[in-house]
């Protein structure tokens, strides 16, 4: 009998908002799984970390669960590399050599909690070990976190759709050109590299933006107009596009 791999959303930054069954899953699973992109680490490494480990500062999931759940520092960490880079063929090695690695611990009998950012479900690193994991015929779970745009929505009071309005979710760093051919809200994620071009494209097409930036986190900023967003901004950098 195999353990089970936890997909677990640590929800946006605000340690509150991290759902009692993801602190549940974290306390009795055996190790954690944490997705690094620091070019030091070049292969899935098994260690025990303290606070004061790089990796483990440099992890915003880990730092945000910590906080609900000191003991993960008693479990063991499962290291897998996940570079931010756009090689297809590179990233499929990485992916599979990260699914061996967790799949091999599974077999062990242990439980695993993958943690991720938000919500798995959305734009997250883990959904390339889970999907590899349930096509080797073991067993993966999601564990959903509260989306990024959700938290920020709430931070800027207001909704992000009624009625019969349409929502529209967008990776930032794959092109926003044409924005405006979408009714309804849009959300743009991971803007902080296009918000420049972003900011251009929303003035000449005379769109409604706000923005809030380390949402739920240390740094937070948050902007209500469109005028008032900055030229460049931090990796979690969300805008609302109404």
């Amino acid at each position: 009998m195999s353990g089970i791999l936890y997909g677990i959303g640590t929800g946006p930054g605000d340690p509150e908002l991290m759902t009692l069954k993801a602190v549940r899953k974290l306390k009795t699973a055996e190790m954690i799984a944490l997705p690094i992109s620091d070019k030091t680490l070049t292969r899935p490494k098994v260690k025990r970390l303290g606070l004061e480990e790089e990796y483990i500062k440099n992890s915003t999931a880990f730092q945000i669960a910590y906080q609900n759940v000191p003991e993960m520092l008693k479990k063991e960490v499962l290291l897998l590399p996940m570079p931010m880079i756009k090689d297809k063929e590179r990233l499929k090695k990485i992916h599979d050599e990260a699914a061996e690695a967790v799949a091999e611990k599974l077999m062990e009998e242990k439980n695993i909690c993958f943690l991720t950012l938000g919500d798995p479900t959305i734009y997250s690193t883990y959904l390339y070990i889970h999907n590899r994991i349930v096509a080797k015929g073991l067993t993966a779970e999601i564990i959903n976190g509260i989306p990024s745009f959700c938290a920020a929505a709430a931070r800027l009071n207001t909704g992000l759709v009624e009625n019969k309005d349409m929502l529209h979710v967008f990776p930032a760093s794959y092109g926003v050109e044409d924005l405006e051919k979408y009714p309804g809200t849009k959300v743009l994620m991971k803007s902080g590299k296009k918000l420049s071009e972003v900011k251009e494209i929303l003035t000449n097409t005379k769109q409604k933006a706000m923005m809030v930036e380390n949402c739920g986190m240390a740094g937070e900023k948050v902007y209500q107009e469109l005028s008032k967003i900055p030229e460049e901004g931090s990796y979690y950098s969300l805008i609302v596009v109404k």
